[in-house]
């Protein structure tokens, strides 16, 4: 006989109901899940590699360990931190390798350091580490912000980190990486004398090594010494049968050397002003021309391709430099190595080793032709001009440091003085000026041409600064030669830098 089953209202039953569940999981309330390994094993990959990959892809071991377990600091493995628990972090920057320093609880890295937070990294080396890193090359915390803006080199804003401190505590927070620094104030120059008197084109300038005058050459042939002072007219030489494209005053003897579209080379004794010496060889136009500045060499460029060496006192071709497939344009030459640069119009700049007459380094960044090259006075540094963009590079390898964009002209010459002011000067009569460290450009000229003049003769050919590095001269088409100075009246109030770091965005090529 069938049993009455109890009739509950639904109330209760639903409530029976929680209370059995609550009753079957109540041991394990608050009780943590078991850990999937192989899960773990991927969130902690991500979170290494999202918050410090800035830093670990340049684990080095301790300078004691045996070298077979170091590590290579260029490697882009990443190292598993409980496989070693004290390992080095070195560098503070992807390019410049900084000192290295044991990561621990006290001390944490950053990828684009505050100047500040450099210098708590380094009060934190230990005595016997310090001593340890005092022969290793080491970025300067001038240099890492000079070069945090480069293309070749910037990263993403997310990817910088800066040290915070509070409380006692250091704290690793995501920073925007510095697009540039502030440039330096340059005071404007302007133009205070304009020097009439040659028939053609100005070519070429050389300040001699007294400050007292200069020399230029023209196309109307002749060679020209002008009183620096007054900028009246001295002398006139006479010899060539073409344009002078390049001239040069020796600072070891008493000797200005000249070439010409005429093919010529020859080398003037200013003691008598007469011509003692002609250096035969190249085959077309000859372009530019520099002397060594401690041996008795000197380099001639030409239209032919080559660059040749000649020895000033014998007459000499010592090297004919090869390589080129274009005009060389420009060359330079310097004590250190590589001692001569060349520019060319088939847009390369060739780095030179004198002693064996061969090629150190092509640099090819360059889409058109490159037709100067200048030298910094100070710095183991050089920069070319071309109408893509004026570049600066890093002796001896011709490293890029950075394009200075703006100046969309032919740029036939540049210049640069110790106080960083860098000038460009270009077939369309315009003058750059441009801050060096920076690539700011804080001035530009445009001098009206000489009453007579077509606007269209508005050219710079040539320009340099006398060796008190106070006068600007550049040499035009219009056929003058005008002088600059600095001016006196400017402070930093009336002519602010106008600097907005964020539309300064450098271009890679």
């Amino acid at each position: 006989m069938a049993e009455d089953v109890q009739k509950h209202s639904v109330h209760t039953l639903v409530f029976r109901s929680l209370k059995r569940t609550h009753d079957m999981f109540v041991s394990d309330h608050a009780k943590p899940i078991s850990r999937d390994e192989q899960s773990n094993k991927v969130k902690m990959a991500v979170k290494l590699r999202a918050e410090y990959g800035a830093i670990l892809h340049m684990p080095l071991m301790k300078e004691g360990r045996d070298k077979d377990h170091m590590l290579d600091p260029y490697s882009h493995g990443y190292a598993d931190p409980a496989s070693m628990p004290e390992y080095q972090i070195t560098g503070t920057h992807p390019y410049p390798s900084g000192p290295g320093l044991a990561l621990t609880a006290d001390t944490q890295m950053q990828k684009m350091p505050s100047e500040g937070g450099v210098h708590a990294l380094a009060l934190a080396l230990p005595p016997s580490q310090a001593r340890q890193d005092i022969g290793r090359t080491a970025a300067s915390v001038g240099d890492i912000h000079r070069h945090a803006g480069g293309a070749e080199r910037s990263l993403p804003p997310h990817h910088g980190m800066s040290l915070m401190e509070g409380g006692g505590t250091k704290t690793l927070v995501p920073r925007k990486a510095p697009t540039m620094p502030k440039p330096q104030w340059h005071p404007p120059w302007k133009l205070y004398r304009v020097i009439s008197g040659h028939l053609g084109w100005v070519r070429s300038i050389a300040v001699e090594p007294g400050n007292q005058w200069f020399v230029t050459g023209s196309a109307d042939r002749t060679i020209k010494i002008w009183d620096l002072a007054s900028g009246k007219l001295k002398l006139s030489l006479t010899g060539h049968i073409s344009t002078v494209r390049g001239v040069a005053v020796s600072n070891r003897s008493p000797y200005l050397f000249s070439c010409g579209e005429d093919k010529q080379v020859k080398c003037w004794d200013l003691e008598y002003n007469k011509v003692i010496r002609h250096y035969h060889g190249h085959l077309s136009a000859v372009y530019d021309l520099d002397l060594h500045p401690s041996i008795d060499v000197l380099v001639t460029c030409s239209r032919d391709s080559t660059a040749r060496v000649w020895d000033i006192r014998t007459k000499a071709n010592v090297h004919t430099l090869t390589g080129h497939t274009n005009t060389v344009a420009t060359v330079k030459c310097q004590n250190a190595e590589p001692q001569i640069i060349t520019g060319s119009h088939d847009t390369t700049i060739r780095l030179w080793d004198l002693i064996a007459g061969k090629t150190r380094a092509t640099l090819t960044n360059h889409k058109k032709s490159v037709r100067s090259v200048v030298l910094h006075p100070r710095q183991y540094t050089f920069a070319s001009g071309s109408p893509d963009n004026i570049k600066q590079w890093k002796f001896p390898d011709g490293n890029f440091i950075q394009n200075l964009s703006g100046h969309n002209a032919i740029i036939n010459t540049l210049a640069v003085n110790s106080d960083g002011v860098l000038v460009s000067g270009a077939d369309n009569g315009t003058i750059h000026m441009w801050d060096w460290r920076t690539g700011y450009n804080f001035q530009r000229i445009h001098a009206a041409v000489q009453p007579g003049s077509l606007d269209s003769e508005s050219g710079i050919f040539a320009c340099t600064f006398d060796h008190s590095e106070s006068r600007l001269i550049t040499a035009e088409a219009d056929k003058t030669i005008k002088v600059y100075r600095e001016d006196d009246t400017a402070t930093e109030e009336s002519h602010p830098v106008n600097w907005k770091p964020e539309i300064l965005k450098r271009k890679r090529f």
